[in-house]
Parts: structure tokens; C-alpha cells; sequence
């Protein structure tokens, strides 16, 4: 009976023990919206010896970076870059690895001639720091949006966009440097499926993601102002394509709460897991109301993304 009595008040001590330890150390969560509920949108993370920073689509006169240490809770800090011609918005950086510099690629809206008018191009400014200040280089690419530098493991850079001139065609562009282009852009994907032009005939907002080999042309469809917007994947064996769309798009759409998921960039977290941040939209009008969101993404056995949007609910932190 005494040795039962003593084994009951162990492992009485131990759940006791184990309960303060989980009081004392709770598990981390996180809760969307993220950034207290700001407007933005079409965020962009890189990470740099162990600090994540993120850009986005923020008041359109240039960009603001922001510091983080575990994608949940960021610092805001000074611009990185302004832009005198305004209308900014889907920033990415690259950190080229041959050089060591940061470079910011931008969508912005040029005014030109006597009437006013305005284009949208696809530019590039560079920085020795990911806090900028990033100095304007040049324009890349005219009646063009939302471009994602993609540097393979090989070292060969590539850069995508939208190429505006005859719809919303997703490009690829080879880069001899981050700075000048090598031969023609050629066409990778452009609205074919039912969800991708539910309100407009868009595919934008393409994100290059590698995995096992296999390249995967992630992109946004239908109109970013729109509840449906969605996030949707194609993949080849080559950066040039060709690309096959994935015949279960879209991986990331509306459900619950979380309405109009899209233009999204993957990042590693300190987990070592992978996560998707992408903006939301607040509510069913059409709009680009929007504020950012963090959610995992990972790959099944087969090769297929998946992941699993949140809004406010408290989940598992990375």
C-alpha cells in the first residue's frame, strides 16, 4: 500500500511539475491579422542571418521594412525606399549571391506626356543593406507588375512577372546580373480555369518555389479586389517552363472567415518549417482593403502544396 502511495504522489509532483513548467513557458501562437490590423498587402520576407524582413505593399510612396525574429511579431523601420513617382506596390529583394548587395524589385505607375497619362513598369533599385536605402537602377520592363527574382542553385537568375500587354500573362525573364536581362522573355502561364476568372481574367503575383527538383510556379487568380481571389501553383522540371497547372487549384481560397487569400511569398521559419504570408482581404466588397497573414504550407508525399488559412483563431506559432 505504502509503495502505491508513493507512486501516486510521483506522479502527482510530475503532472504538478509539468503543468507549472507549461504556465511558466506557454506555447507560442500567433493570431492573424498580423501587424495590428495595418493595410497591406503583396508581402515579400527574406531572411538574413537569422532576422526576417518583410516588405509590402503599404501608403504606395515607396516602401517600409519591417524586423523580425520569428514572423509573428515585427519592428517597424526606416523606408527603404522612396519613390517620387508613387503608385508602389508588390516589392521583392534578392540577396545576389555574387555581390552580397540587395536588390528591390518594384511596380510602379509613371505619369508621362502632356496628358497625364500613366503606365504601370517593372523597376530595380539596390542597397548594400536590407534596410535600404535602396538606390533607383533602372526599369526592367514597361506595362509589366509584380516581379520575383529567383536565383536557382546553380546560380542562374531568373525573373518573373506580369506581362500586361495582351492580358494578364505570367513571364519569365533570364537575367545575366540583377541588373540586365538575357535575350526575350518568353510566356509561362496566362487565365485559362474557371477560378482564375471569376472577376477578371488574371493569373499575377507569381512566386518561384523549388522542391525536390521540380519548379513551382505558384501565382494569385481572378481580381486581387475581389473575395475570390486565390492562390493556385503550376510545375515543370525547368525555371523556363513549360508549366502545367496543378488540376486542384486553387490550394489557398475563400472559406470562413478568410476571404480573397493571395499574392504570397514561402518562407522558412525558425521551426524549419515552411510558411506561407499573404494578404487577406477584410470583408466581401470589392475593394483592396486588405491586411497580411502568416499560415503553414507544406508538401505531401506526392509533390502536392497544401495549406491551411487561419483568421482570427489563435494558432501554432512557427
Amino acid at each position: 500500500m505504502k509503495r502505491i502511495c508513493c507512486a501516486a504522489f510521483l506522479a502527482s509532483c510530475l503532472v504538478s511539475s509539468s503543468t507549472a513548467q507549461s504556465a511558466a513557458h506557454p506555447a507560442k501562437t500567433y493570431r492573424n491579422p498580423l501587424l495590428d490590423g495595418r493595410e497591406m498587402a503583396d508581402p515579400h520576407v527574406i531572411r538574413v542571418d537569422g532576422k526576417y524582413y518583410l516588405y509590402a505593399t503599404t501608403d504606395s510612396r515607396g516602401y517600409e521594412v519591417f524586423v523580425s525574429d520569428d514572423l509573428v511579431h515585427w519592428d517597424r523601420k526606416a523606408r527603404a525606399f522612396k519613390d517620387p513617382r508613387a503608385g508602389d506596390w508588390a516589392p521583392e529583394v534578392l540577396r545576389y549571391k555574387k555581390d552580397g548587395k540587395y536588390y528591390l524589385y518594384y511596380t510602379d505607375n509613371e505619369t508621362t506626356g502632356v496628358h497625364g497619362l500613366s503606365h504601370k513598369q517593372v523597376g530595380v533599385a539596390i542597397a548594400d543593406s536590407p534596410l535600404g536605402p535602396f538606390a533607383d537602377k533602372s526599369i526592367l520592363a514597361f506595362d509589366a507588375i509584380d516581379a520575383d527574382p529567383f536565383q536557382d542553385e546553380d546560380g542562374a537568375l531568373y525573373l518573373y512577372y506580369v506581362d500586361l500587354e495582351h492580358g494578364f500573362k505570367i513571364v519569365v525573364q533570364p537575367m545575366s546580373d540583377p541588373l540586365t536581362k538575357k535575350g526575350d522573355h518568353r510566356v509561362l502561364i496566362h487565365p485559362t480555369e474557371e477560378w482564375e476568372q471569376r472577376s477578371g481574367r488574371v493569373t499575377e503575383g507569381p512566386f518561384m518555389l523549388k522542391h525536390k527538383g521540380t519548379y513551382y510556379l505558384m501565382y494569385s487568380g481572378t481580381g486581387a479586389d475581389s473575395p475570390d481571389y486565390a492562390i493556385g501553383y503550376a510545375t515543370s522540371k525547368s525555371p523556363l517552363g513549360p508549366f502545367d497547372k496543378y488540376a486542384g487549384n486553387p490550394v489557398a481560397h475563400r472559406g470562413g472567415k478568410v476571404l480573397g487569400p493571395g499574392h504570397h511569398c514561402v518562407i522558412t521559419g525558425p521551426d524549419g518549417k515552411l510558411w506561407l504570408v499573404y494578404h487577406q482581404k477584410w470583408d466581401t466588397t470589392k475593394s483592396f482593403h486588405r491586411f497580411l497573414a502568416l499560415d503553414p504550407l507544406w508538401f505531401d508525399d506526392a509533390g502536392v502544396i497544401h495549406t491551411r488559412l487561419s483568421r482570427d483563431e489563435d494558432e501554432p506559432a512557427p
